[in-house]
């Protein structure tokens, strides 16, 4: 009986060794071998004799196999359930890029130039604190945020000359705060000509009019320091005779296609960016620069620009992006009474007029 307690140990013993990793290159003859043995008859010698032959023992290579073979399986059910959650993400309605977002939450993920992009996200830029769970859409399709049970942002649109004609009054009945105007633009092509938005004097001086707080934007092409300087001076000659109590945007945006201004180079659009902000500054207003998930992650320096505020253009319901701004253009397809044609939906989280 002695014995048989003895034999059971060390079964138990090299059963443990096995499950946790440990090398087993001792046999049991090794094991059972000592003062406990030496007091054993022979039947009971032969008798864990036939016990001991029914249990393997493993050398340290053999038991590094059996391990790496469960690595391989674990792995295997590990591939299998990233596959299915990609599955479900795409079957649900997801696009391919925001279905991988899930699965790099260190990283901004985002196509561009036909590519997909992994950047990681900059621990020392200035970030945005907004709670998806603060935000409540109503039923015209105005986002709205909210902390304690407070409102706390304001509504606003975009205009230019592809909304028309606009009865301001009617876009203040709506509840619009605030309205950013296009002031100008310069053209795409080799010339690259300097142009005023033909709606831009009747659309500020209709929101002057109707008290809708107002603020303009220029879209630029410029690839010298000269022509963003000309850019400058045409938006501060425009905006001189009117109430101008919002930011100064400059539209930096990459255009689809052939853009002149889409081969600088990431120092010259940022250079372009900050004389742009220092220049609206210098004159009294303030500056504002406008940019996208592309513009944010790959072709702007933001390091640079973190004393500007941002206004960011991101048509998703969710707070993915996780750099600092103030306004956040939401839509591009909204409806507003007293605005013929679709317009951008836009939502501050501060008075921009004080």
């Amino acid at each position: 009986m002695k014995m048989k307690k003895v034999f059971l140990v060390v079964f138990l013993a090299c059963l443990l060794a096995v499950t946790l990793g440990l090398g087993v290159t001792a046999t049991i003859y090794g094991l059972v071998k000592g003062s406990e043995a030496r007091e054993a008859d022979a039947d009971s010698i032969e008798v864990m004799a036939e016990s001991i032959e029914q249990i393997k023992t493993y050398t340290q290579v053999e038991l590094d196999t059996l391990l790496e073979e469960e690595r391989h399986k674990s792995a295997d059910l590990a591939r299998g359930d990233v596959l299915t959650e990609l599955k479900n993400g795409l079957l649900n309605g997801s696009s391919t890029v925001e279905t991988l977002r899930t699965f790099y939450p260190n990283d901004l993920v985002l196509v561009s130039g036909g590519k997909y992009h992994f950047v990681p996200i900059k621990e020392e830029l200035k970030k945005n604190s907004y709670l998806e769970e603060n935000l409540v859409f109503d039923e015209n399709g105005f986002a709205n945020y909210y902390e304690n049970g407070s409102l706390v942002s304001y509504k606003g649109i975009d205009v230019s000359k592809f909304q028309g004609k606009i009865d301001w009054n009617k876009v203040a009945e709506a509840g619009v705060d605030f309205a950013f105007i296009r002031v100008g633009y310069r053209g795409y092509g080799e010339e690259g000509r300097l142009v005023t938005d033909v709606t831009y004097e009747d659309n500020i001086k209709g929101a002057n009019a109707a008290g809708v707080h107002a603020g303009v934007y220029f879209y630029t092409q410029a690839i010298t320091e000269a022509e963003l300087l000309e850019e400058v001076d045409l938006v501060l000659q425009e905006i001189a005779p009117y109430k101008i109590d919002c930011p100064v945007v400059f539209d930096v945006e990459k255009v689809s296609g052939k853009g002149r201004m889409n081969a600088i180079s990431v120092e010259e659009r940022t250079n372009f960016a900050v004389l742009f902000c220092e220049k609206i500054k210098e004159a009294g207003y303030k500056p504002m620069i406008y940019l996208n998930m592309e513009m944010g992650a790959l072709l702007l320096d933001l390091s640079r620009l973190e004393e500007y505020d941002k206004w960011f253009a991101y048509y998703n319901p969710n707070f993915y992006y996780p750099y600092a701004y103030d306004v956040w253009q939401y839509s591009d397809s909204g409806v507003v009474s007293g605005i013929p044609e679709k317009v951008d939906l836009n939502i501050s989280f501060k008075p921009l007029w004080e």
